[in-house]
Order: C-alpha cells, then structure tokens, then sequence
C-alpha cells in the first residue's frame, strides 16, 4: 500500500531531481492577509512571490503545505471531502513554461520510479477559450504528445483559474483525472460528471493572463507563473483503490480507535458513517490549528470561531454514537504522533492541544445545558399558544426556523439535536427556514471578513507595506514594555488600518497605550533603513531574528531589519525608511480571545 510518507519522498525526489528547490511549508495561519482566515492552498502564502517577489529560493520550489478550508463543511462525512488536508505543490515563479510542466506531470504520474499510472487510465482537461483569452492549443498539443487518448476542452467553469470577481491575474488549468474503470454514465460522460467515473488527481495551472477590468479581454502577464497542487490524502486513497479517504493512513487509525470506543459502529448506518468522519477530520482541523506556532484559541470571531465550531461540531457528533469525549485527547495524540515528525510546532504543543480541547469540551457542556433550557422554553411557549389559541386556530407541533436557528447562534445548540429532541416530543423543525437564516448569518460572515477584498491574493499596496512595517515597531515596543515572551499572534492588514494580535495577560491602561504608540513614533521620527537580507533560517536564529524556528534548518527567509530596534523573519512588502509611516495611532485596544489582545491603528 502507498503511504502519505512515500508519496512527499517521491514527490521531493522527483522534482529536486528536476531542479527545484525544496522548501517548507508555512503556518496554517496567514500572515498579514485579511483576504482569509486559514492557508486555503499551497499556492496562498506565495502569493507576493507570484506578485513579483523573489523568492529566497529561487523561481523553481517545491513543499507540501497544511491546509484548512470550510467551504466544503457541510459536505465532510462523504467519501471525499475534508476540512484539513496536506497539498503538494510546485511552482515556477516568473515563467510559464507550459510543455515542460505537463511533461513533468506526466512523467510523474506515469513514470515506474514515481506514481507508474498507465497512460490508458488517464484523462486531461484543457481550457476551451472565450472572449477572455484563446484556447489552449499548446495544452492539447501537449497531452496528446505525451500519449493521452483522451483530453477534454471545458469552458471557464472548469478550466480556468482567477481572483474572485474575474479581475487581476488568471489563467487558465489543466486537470489530470484518474479513470476508474466504471462505465460511462452517458455517452457525453466526461470529467466534468460527477459520476464517478473521473476522478481528480492533480491541477497545472497557468497563471498568464491579467484582467484589467471586467469584461474585458485578457492582456499577457508580464510576470507569469506556474502553480501547481496535488491533495495528499485524495491522491492516496485514489492510489490504493479505497473507497475513501477514511479508509486510508492517520485517518483511517482515528476511525478504527473510535470504533474501540464509541456504541454504535462505523458503517453501521449512514449516519454514524457521517458522525464518525466528522470527528476524525474536525480534531485533525483542531489539532493544526491549536499546534500552530503563530497560535489560535477557541473564542466567538475569526479563526477562534472556526475552531470552536470544528471541536464543538465534533462533541455533537460524538454524542450521537454514543462515544465520550475524552478521547478526544487520545486522538489528539495519534495525529500529533503522526504530524509532529513534519511539524514541529505540533509536537511541542502536544501538552497545549490537549489542555484547550478538555477547556471547550467543558465549555460547551455547560452550554449544552443552557440551550436545553432554552429549548424546554421553545416547547412551552408553544404549549402555552396551543392552550389560549382562538376556535378554529390551528398551532401546529412544529418549532420556528427562526428559534432553532436562535438555538444554535446564541446558545451554540446544533441544529441536529434541536430537531432529535424535538422528534422526542412529537414535534417537526422548520428546517427550510433555519437554512435560509443560516445561509444570511453565513453571508454576513463572509462579508465582514473579506470586505472590499477579491478572496486570493493579498493587498499590495504602499499603505499596506506602511503598515505591515509599522507592525514590526508595534511588536519591537510590546516587548520592551512587557519582555520577550509576548509573541505576534495574528494580523489582518488593509490600506487602511492594521489589526494587531498578541499575547497579554490584561488590558492595556491609557498610559501603557501611549508609552507604546510613543515609542513607534520615535523609531519613525529617528528615519531608520529598513534593510532585508536574504539568510538560511539557522543564520536568521542566530542573528537574534524573531520569527517562527519551527522548521528545519536551510531554509532561506527573508530577514528586516530596523536599526536596533526590530529584526524579524517575514515576507513583504514594506516600507524602505521609518519616516514612510509618518504617524503611528493606536484607535483601540480590546480582547481577541482568552490571553490574546488586539490592537487596532491607524497612520495618520
């Protein structure tokens, strides 16, 4: 059987061999990027490279990045679907050499000393062309050149990759599909069925092309590129002919220690099938995300939120297949076991991980508690209509969307149990309105996180570069104010403000805000350099640099500089001199979560 470990060595082997750079892959928190809330793809903490930077490595690299998207949540349960997962990925960065790449998708994919897939099971897919940009001949050409039968055109739909809203860099992709062997589902079957038949295996895309304005025709990008990306787990459940992803590798041991453990079993329905899934992906999501190095903890916004609803999603789940939780710790411990051996920082919080799923568990029990008292009081309320109703008025036995959905945004009741308690009792739940509530609480999320923002790539702006700087002098003043043990715990910067989080055990006093905005001030009066050095991570250590020493050492990063005020790892852009950011404002300072401060400001 394949295994994940001897596909990341083969991935590696191959593509060093073909002179790229191996690199690590980043936190699962983004930095300095308030388009998401997690890395959503191998492609998302390369974004400046893709913009133009160049990257410490060069313009040929390679990793295998974590993870976490929540798009697909309420598809997690099915065979394929996952909330965390690994990509592979490669790039070239500044070219677009579109042959040379299929060529090395084929030689890996087909290749006896890689993946040995015979050509005759593979399908491709290229860009159809519109008024956008031409079709991709050289795509075609290229896959019937290497041997593959058959290779389909498709429209922008499923071939062609851009920033939300269709405006900025784009280009069109070529997908690699697997075919099973299972008939056709209809003589136009193709990879874009869903079928079965076809399944995806692996993405090329060719980032050539800039959209201006929408609607408007494509125009060549100066600088092209070439992103990449390959689902680990997806890739090796397709390989090992499993019927799931479930049934493969970490995540198939967390499915069979439940099993040891929970009342009812796996596959004994379709629903504890589901119930089963979701807690193996959901403590695998929590557990990177807890043994992050740049830290997050369950709280009521932002990435805080997402993991509170990934362990809490999980304790609900459990209680229908009747499983304690706390072995949740213990399988805490089989992913850590598993992923610590590539991410260190998972590792060493081994300990850290396990405390906050034990607090949430808590947590969340005691307000399981609050919401069955709010739902005994759903029930008498309409008991109570029922009983003083008018002659001929009819009240159904049936619970409002809208206080099902109270339930669960106020007192985190999940709908699930909202609607088995209310079978109970001989009532039905308005599901269709509780969806409908629930799809409007989703958009306004959507928009107070996004903003003016076209989710991908990050804001590149001066103002930002100013402010991305000035959070380099907010951290240098922090820790002179407090000590070295205060870390940066997240930021969101946008042209116009920044967005700050950091470890503080209360709330800053006036006089504490102002010593600090002080001392940013000072370093941009004073017109200091700000130097960047290219350095291996084991130098950037060793020169006193702050920053995240998770990975292994090698690595080449990116190190600023600021007199001797600030000396930090991290990407760009920034400012060239202090005296950029004029005047530095603190606008606020609140709670983010347990522990975490935040500090809004402004430069004025």
């Amino acid at each position: 059987m394949l295994t994940d470990d001897y596909l990341k060595e083969l991935w590696f082997k191959f593509f060093t061999k073909h002179g790229f750079k191996k690199i690590d892959g980043y936190s699962i928190i983004p930095e300095n990027d308030p388009t998401v809330l997690f890395t959503t793809a191998g492609m998302h903490p390369l974004v400046p490279y893709l913009l133009g930077e160049p990257h410490p490595s060069g313009n040929r690299i390679c990793d295998v990045q974590r993870c976490i998207r929540t798009n697909d949540i309420d598809s997690v349960g099915d065979d394929w679907h996952l909330t965390c997962f690994e990509m592979l990925g490669n790039w070239f960065l500044g070219d677009c050499p579109k042959e040379e790449m299929i060529k090395l998708s084929f030689e890996f994919l087909t290749s006896d000393e890689y993946l040995g897939l015979k050509k005759e099971n593979l399908a491709t897919t290229v860009f159809a062309g519109d008024e956008t940009a031409p079709r991709d001949e050289v795509a075609f050409d290229t896959w019937k050149k290497c041997g593959i039968k058959d290779v389909f055109f498709f429209d922008k739909e499923c071939n062609w990759w851009a920033l939300g809203g269709g405006v900025g860099p784009c280009g069109p992709d070529s997908e690699m599909f697997l075919d099973t062997g299972k008939p056709k589902c209809s003589e136009n079957c193709s990879p874009a069925c869903d079928c079965g038949k076809y399944v995806e295996i692996w993405n090329d895309v060719f980032m050539q092309y800039n959209v201006k304005n929408m609607g408007e025709k494509a125009e060549k990008l100066e600088r092209p590129n070439i992103d990449t990306g390959m689902g680990l787990e997806r890739t090796i459940a397709i390989l090992n002919n499993a019927k799931s992803v479930y049934d493969t590798g970490c995540l198939k041991d967390v499915i069979d220690f439940i099993s040891k453990y929970a009342e009812k079993g796996y596959k004994e329905d379709e629903k504890s099938t589901r119930y089963y899934r979701i807690i193996t992906d959901h403590i695998r999501s929590a557990v990177f995300i807890l043994g992050d190095a740049r830290g997050v903890t369950p709280s009521n916004v932002g990435q805080g939120y997402i993991l509170r609803r990934f362990i809490r999603r999980a304790i609900n789940c459990a209680r229908f297949i009747n499983l304690d939780c706390k072995y949740f710790s213990d399988i805490a411990d089989l992913y850590v076991d598993k992923y610590g051996k590539y991410y260190y920082d998972i590792s060493s919080k081994r300990d850290f991980i396990k405390e906050e799923l034990a607090k949430e568990i808590e947590k969340f029990s005691k307000a399981l508690e609050e919401g069955h008292k709010e739902f005994e009081k759903v029930i008498n309320g309409i008991e109570k209509h029922k009983l003083y109703a008018k002659e001929g008025e009819i009240v159904e036995n049936k619970i409002s969307g809208k206080s099902a959905f109270r339930l669960y945004d106020t007192f985190g009741f999940p709908f699930e149990l909202t609607k088995e308690l209310a079978e109970e009792r001989g009532y039905s739940v308005d599901q269709k309105e509780f969806e409908e509530r629930f799809k409007e609480h989703q958009e306004k999320s959507r928009q107070a996180s996004v903003g003016q923002f076209k989710g991908g790539l990050a804001d590149s702006s001066k103002q930002s570069a100013y402010l991305h700087t000035a959070t380099h002098l907010l951290l240098a003043g922090l820790q002179k104010k407090y000590g070295f043990d205060v870390k940066q715990r997240g930021s969101n910067i946008t042209p116009e403000r920044l967005r700050f989080d950091f470890n503080l055990d209360h709330k800053m006093s006036k006089e504490e805000l102002d010593e600090i905005e002080n001392f940013v001030n000072d370093a941009i009066a004073k017109s200091i350099p700000v130097i960047c050095e290219i350095m291996t991570l084991e130098e950037a250590k060793n020169s006193g640099a702050e920053g995240i020493f998770a990975s292994k050492y090698g690595q080449e990063v990116k190190v600023y500089t600021i007199g001797e005020i600030s000396k930090e790892i991290c990407g760009g852009p920034h400012a060239d001199n202090t005296s950029d950011l004029h005047h530095f404002k603190i606008i606020k300072e609140e709670s983010s979560s347990s522990g975490i401060r935040r500090i809004k400001a402004i430069l004025d």
